[in-house]
């Protein structure tokens, strides 16, 4: 019996000797293997770190407005009896755009007009007869006090008749015609909408930090979807007198030149004001920049000193950098790289410090300061 114990266990402590020994074999090739191993090389894009000056901007978005814009109605209520002028059309001030009925207005013009004439005669017949004293003076007063109260009469009859007819109060385009004709109007109703469009208005608001970098007079870029591609200039003309309390934002106004009138109110634009000199900057783009909790990182090149055979002469160098400003697809770096150094700006997560790299620059990433959409 013990013989077969000290058998049994002999067996036992062989088995597990054998499979102890066989992890620590494994164990053994697969460091060997692992430190035999070469770090592959890892394909990657880079750029030169280049110096640009940046022009410091204040953006906004803003909207036309004209310079001169109104409903044209009438002053007296009547029936539509004529439309001389077309939805728009540009017209120059005073022309005649609308003239309500007026005949009854006329008719009554007319006898006020006789009964005026008359009174003159009177006048004129009293004059002569005062002198020969063949009339009182209070005859004489009475009728010329009828010829100057039917004289008023004349005068007020015939500023009624004039707001029969609607004229243009100033040149412009016309909007879309409110009334037909034949239609009854009550007095004050919109008949057109008249917009003056060159020059043009654009108001907008800054900031009020920004109020110290404005003053009237400057210039200002302005792009609008109306044109794609197609810079219209214009410059400051006021400055709001006070700062919004809610936004604490300023408006400011500007006048635009528009002589082909495709700038219409009510349409947004987006607005750009250069203002200071321009500041010196080392861009990358910012595809190159990983950003981290602890600090943000770049990877640039170094040449190996001592390199393999048939091994890349390049390796990776993680640096971490201080980012500024970004402005469309670049980034300012204020320290941490200097200019001319090859950074990699695609491939970065594949990489530590000494991976061998394989540079590809057929395929860049986007580094425009300021890009478009392809369909601007």
């Amino acid at each position: 019996m013990i013989k077969r114990m000290i058998v049994m266990l002999l067996l036992v402590g062989l088995v597990l000797g054998g499979v102890f020994g066989y992890k620590q074999f494994g164990s053994m090739m697969m460091m060997k293997a692992m430190a035999s191993a070469s770090n592959p090389a890892q394909t990657v894009t880079t750029t030169k770190a280049n110096g640009s000056a940046w022009q410091d901007e204040i953006k906004a978005v803003g909207t036309f407005k004209a310079v001169k814009g109104t409903n044209v109605s009438s002053e007296a209520a009547g029936m539509v009896e004529n439309i001389f002028v077309e939805s728009g059309q540009d017209i120059e001030g005073g022309t005649l755009l609308v003239q309500l009925k007026s005949d009854e207005d006329q008719a009554q013009l007319n006898a006020l007009e006789s009964k005026l004439k008359l009174a003159q005669i009177t006048l004129d017949r009293d004059d002569k007869q005062i002198k020969a004293k063949a009339i009182s003076q209070a005859t004489y007063d009475a009728d010329k006090a009828d010829f100057e109260n039917l004289k008023a009469q004349v005068e007020q009859q015939k500023a009624a008749l004039e707001k029969k007819t609607v004229l243009a109060p100033f040149a412009g385009r016309l909007g879309i015609r409110q009334v037909d004709q034949g239609q009854y109007l009550a007095a004050g109703t919109a008949m057109f909408a008249l917009q003056q469009l060159d020059p043009i208005y654009i108001d907008f608001a800054v900031p009020q930090q920004d109020m110290s970098k404005l003053q009237v007079g400057q210039k200002i870029a302005i792009s609008t979807d109306v044109a794609p591609g197609k810079p219209f200039e214009g410059e400051i003309s006021a400055l709001d007198a006070t700062v919004d309390e809610s936004t604490r934002n300023i408006n400011v106004r500007a006048t635009v030149k528009n002589p082909d009138k495709a700038l219409l109110p009510g349409m947004f634009a987006s607005v750009s004001i250069e203002v200071g000199q321009p500041i010196p900057y080392l861009t990358l783009p910012q595809t190159a920049i990983t950003y981290n909790p602890y600090g943000n990182v770049v990877f640039i090149t170094q040449k190996v000193t001592d390199p393999k055979p048939d091994a890349p002469a390049i390796e990776a160098h993680m640096v971490f950098v201080k980012t500024g400003l970004t402005r469309g697809d670049q980034v300012a770096i204020l320290s941490g790289i200097s200019e001319g150094d090859e950074v990699i700006t695609s491939g970065q997560m594949k990489l530590r410090n000494g991976t061998p790299l394989v540079i590809n620059n057929e395929v860049q990433p986007k580094n425009d300061q300021d890009p478009h959409p392809k369909d601007e």
